[in-house]
């Protein structure tokens, strides 16, 4: 199964960013994804039209199957 961390964030302008990480920690706690976005707030790191991604909008872990398969040339 498949999971990925999904860290969503706003900025003053109303639009929103999700960033997206493969394969997070096994038992990734609260704190740990509170403090990292902080972080990321922190440093200015994503703005769009002037206006910083600065609000925790959400976080989750989403977890997918997949099935792969093979094709014949």
């Amino acid at each position: 199964m498949a999971q990925v961390l999904q860290l969503t964030f706003a900025n003053a302008a109303g639009s929103t960013m999700t960033i997206n990480i493969n394969d997070p920690k096994p038992n990734l706690t609260e704190a740990e994804v509170n403090a990292a976005m902080q972080t990321i707030i922190d440093q200015a790191a994503f703005s769009k039209e002037g206006f910083l991604f600065n609000v925790k909008k959400s976080a989750r872990i989403v977890e997918r199957h997949v099935t792969a398969i093979d094709l014949i040339n």
